[in-house]
């Protein structure tokens, strides 16, 4: 099968409230997950190895599919979530890159991407994602996200001091505030869709990673990255067992009259 060639929807196609509630719910535990793995293990370098393994393995199931499943999609983002955290974390304390470095670099890397996209697309719309050449464009471009998402809300909360106020408390709410803009210059002011969208999702990153760090670290209600992995995760997988059976996110499929259908039988027979 070539990279052109055309394939149904990859990805949810309709865009619902559940869409958002999950994804910033992946957010949330990719950040508490990232951090419980790297911090409860002597062989940070293995969990980084194999956690992307686990990616790929994910991506390879995903890639394979010629239609979007619910449970397989939903996979790939946790495991993207979970590896972008990493990747943030790697390059500023392992190797030293400061986040002010390391964010705009994120930044960078995805406008590239989103540009090479559009150059040979011509689109970047999540409807759009049907051949293997775009499923890789977006898979590219979710990962970049959550990189970006990680290193510009721990950018965020490093950089304020509000005294006896968390700062990933205030982080959080600050991107909640972004996470609106794009539905108000949706609704009010004609903002084009494909950028809500992406800012939206972009904007999501930082929101579920700035709650669940205030949620499970000492400066805020120190539940702990486990509880708050083990919590997240439950309600992640009853909202994607509650997609799969519902079907919210799939387009209907047109229903096909008797007369149609008897008509057809006639021509085939």
């Amino acid at each position: 099968m070539n990279n052109g060639q055309q394939l149904f929807s990859k990805v949810p196609e309709i865009i619902t409230i559940y869409f958002w509630v999950t994804k910033i719910l992946t957010t949330g535990m990719g950040e508490a997950f990232a951090d419980y793995l790297l911090n409860t293990t002597n062989h940070p370098n293995w969990v980084v190895i194999i956690t992307a393994l686990v990616l790929m393995a994910s991506l390879a199931l995903q890639v394979s599919l010629r239609r979007y499943v619910a449970w397989v999609y939903w996979l790939v983002v946790v495991m993207v979530s979970v590896f972008g955290t990493m990747a943030a974390d790697v390059v500023h304390f392992w190797w030293g890159i400061p986040l002010t470095v390391s964010t705009p670099l994120f930044a960078a890397a995805m406008i590239i991407i989103f540009i090479a996209w559009y150059v040979s697309e011509k689109t970047l719309s999540i409807h759009s994602i049907c051949t293997r050449k775009r499923e890789a464009f977006y898979w590219s471009a979710v990962l970049v996200t959550f990189a970006l998402g990680t290193a510009a809300g721990d950018l965020a909360a490093s950089t304020i001091n509000l005294g006896y106020v968390s700062p990933d408390l205030y982080s959080a709410i600050m991107f909640t505030i972004l996470l609106i803009v794009p539905a108000v210059g949706l609704w009010f002011f004609g903002l084009n869709r494909i950028a809500a969208f992406w800012f939206a999702y972009i904007m999501t990153r930082p929101v579920g990673a700035s709650f669940a760090d205030w949620i499970s670290k000492p400066t805020g209600l120190d539940m702990g990255v486990d509880k708050v992995t083990i919590v997240l995760s439950v309600i992640i997988i009853v909202l994607v067992a509650y997609l799969t059976i519902s079907r919210l996110d799939i387009k209907k499929e047109p229903a096909v009259s008797q007369a149609q259908a008897d008509s057809s039988a006639n021509k085939t027979g």
